[in-house]
């Protein structure tokens, strides 16, 4: 079955790009008729995360966008704050790095001993006070229409897509 696609990604920040070739790799396999066939697999590889000189975590990812993962993963972790500068972005492709540098000096030694295995997708690793305050949490008594959500979903279902193409 082939999905319908919307191929207008302009209203986009981040376009996925399903035909970055560095995305995937051929694979040679067997069809449910028994014939040899060849097929583009999603292939991951690691990537590690430093802040400033220090290393931050060494995640499995698809090498897609891969300073915008590192500074997203350091926000989430609550290492990037609101007010930081960050002077610079820094990846290296041979490597498989990013360093994110910023004005303010940092160090995580503490925090980072203080780890929270997870399920193992993405990262599998969350870091310290990560986990703490959870239960204060308030969400904003927000209305949210089912047909939004609706639209959400078509529109995500039809986003070219590096899962739909490998």
């Amino acid at each position: 079955m082939q999905l319908a696609q919307n191929l207008d990604i302009s209203d986009y920040l981040i376009a996925p790009d399903p035909s970055a070739t560095r995305l995937t790799r051929a694979v040679q396999g067997v069809d449910h008729n028994g014939d040899e066939t060849t097929i583009r697999v999603v292939e991951e590889r690691p990537l590690t995360i430093f802040l400033n000189k220090q290393e931050i975590v060494t995640a499995m990812t698809i090498g897609d966008y891969p300073e915008y993962l590192a500074l997203g993963f350091l926000r989430n972790q609550h290492m990037l704050r609101d007010d930081d500068e960050i002077t610079r972005v820094d990846y290296d492709e041979e490597l498989e790095t990013v360093v994110v540098r910023t004005a303010r000096s940092t160090d995580y030694e503490d925090k980072m001993r203080r780890r929270t295995r997870t399920s193992g997708c993405a990262v599998g690793t969350v870091f310290g006070d990560m986990m703490e305050g959870l239960g204060d949490v308030v969400l904003a008594d927000t209305p949210v229409r089912t047909s939004w959500l609706y639209a959400l979903s078509a529109k995500i279902n039809r986003t070219p897509s590096l899962y739909l193409e490998a």
